[in-house]
């Protein structure tokens, strides 16, 4: 039996091995998650783009704390504040004073798939998704409308089915930049729907974009798609300081979790792994065999009661009533010194009135036990009915002066 356990075991481990071994050499999944973290190389974090802006917009900042605290700590700031992340919701004192800020001859730019509705309710403007996840030509085709940067065949993306646009704006105040919309056979837009455009806010100026993923590693580097990327940038002031926000963003820029960095690190990942099947193993084999049984010790049972009985049944066997009719009396008469607190040698009519008065008993029935007790003493033998009348009586009297009948 033990040969035959070290065969299935060694079965177990090679397995193992083997799974282990084709599991690292698989190749890592490419991480799909919408970050946009300027530090991130992942297909949606902002790398690239922060590169690129880097080296086109000579005076551009990393804002990394919240817009509402930045602009109270630096009034006097001026320029573009850029944001871009898949969901942009300020709160309302967040958002009164980027407004303000912006109606001061700020640029305020805006990429995001989800905006607040109040913040769309104050500019006029509504947002509807567009899906093609029905056509047999699936992906949307973007193009930017001003005819320098217009693309005739536009910008192809076919990485996901959905995207947004605005579905009413004010034609009056607001300038179309770019639009949307599935394409058609001749690979060009269908329908016009506009997902990037121009508002004037006071003496500033408010760029919105439902199309976050333009600015994106993946997006940028695909094809030729960096051109439309760099037509969005291109209607802001390289003159200005570029204020790049980094607080609303769905992923973390710096991970402090060592679980984290185990985990995202192929060799230490698998490393973590051992460890934790190696103390599975252990605990399933080596301490199941060297766990000893804990035995059960029961408690001290109290054995008067037996002891009792064994020395009872030893007079009773051996005919000596005489014996335990004696016992019987000496532990009733301890009873009444230890119960009424009354002494027993002396028994006088006063002794009587006392026991009777506390025991609940007649003086006539108290003198009538005693008597009783004492012919008992005074015989020389004692009958099996004598003692059984004996104990019957003591039990009935203190059945009474106990209180329980």
């Amino acid at each position: 039996m033990a040969k035959k356990g070290r065969i299935y075991i060694i079965i177990a481990v090679v397995t193992l091995g083997l799974l282990m071994l084709l599991q690292y050499n698989q190749p890592k999944e490419v991480n799909w998650f919408p970050s946009y973290v300027a530090q991130h190389k992942i297909p949606y974090g902002t790398i690239v783009l922060n590169d690129i802006m880097e080296n086109r917009f000579p005076d551009m900042r990393q804002i990394s704390i919240a817009p509402y605290e930045f602009l109270n700590s630096e009034p006097d700031a001026n320029g573009t504040y850029f944001f871009v992340n898949e969901q942009i919701e300020f709160d309302p004192s967040e958002r009164d004073k980027l407004l303000e800020w912006t109606a001061n001859g700020n640029t305020l730019f805006l990429a995001s798939e989800s905006f607040d509705k109040t913040f769309l309710d104050t500019l006029g403007l509504k947002t509807t998704g567009l899906y093609d996840a029905l056509l047999e030509d699936k992906g949307q085709l973007h193009q930017l409308v001003h005819p320098k940067l217009r693309k005739e065949t536009g910008f192809l993306i076919k990485k996901d089915a959905y995207t947004q646009y605005f579905s009413e704006i004010d034609t009056l105040q607001s300038t179309v930049l770019g639009i949307v919309d599935h394409f058609n056979a001749d690979g060009k837009i269908a329908t016009d729907h506009v997902n990037v455009l121009s508002k004037p806010f006071g003496d500033g100026t408010i760029i919105l974009s439902t199309f976050p993923k333009a600015f994106t590693n993946y997006f940028i580097l695909k094809d030729g798609n960096r051109d439309y990327t760099a037509g969005l940038l291109s209607y802001l002031d390289r003159d200005t300081t570029i204020y790049m926000d980094n607080h609303y963003k769905s992923g973390k820029a710096f991970y402090t979790s060592p679980l984290y960095i185990f985990l995202n690190n192929k060799a230490l990942k698998w490393a973590y792994y051992l460890v934790l099947i190696g103390v599975v193993v252990y605990v399933l084999f080596e301490g199941k065999r060297k766990q000893r049984a804990i035995p059960i010790v029961r408690p001290l049972q109290n054995q008067t009661l037996a002891f009792t009985r064994t020395i009872a049944d030893m007079y009773f066997e051996k005919k000596e009533a005489k014996e335990i009719a004696e016992h019987k009396i000496d532990y009733f008469l301890e009873y009444i010194r230890s119960r009424f607190y009354l002494g027993t040698i002396n028994r006088e009519s006063e002794f009587y009135r006392n026991l009777a008065s506390r025991s609940a008993h007649s003086i006539e029935e108290v003198e009538q036990l005693f008597h009783f007790l004492d012919t008992i003493r005074n015989q020389q033998m004692v009958t099996d009915g004598q003692l059984i009348r004996l104990n019957t009586s003591i039990e009935q009297f203190k059945t009474r002066a106990d209180g329980r009948k």
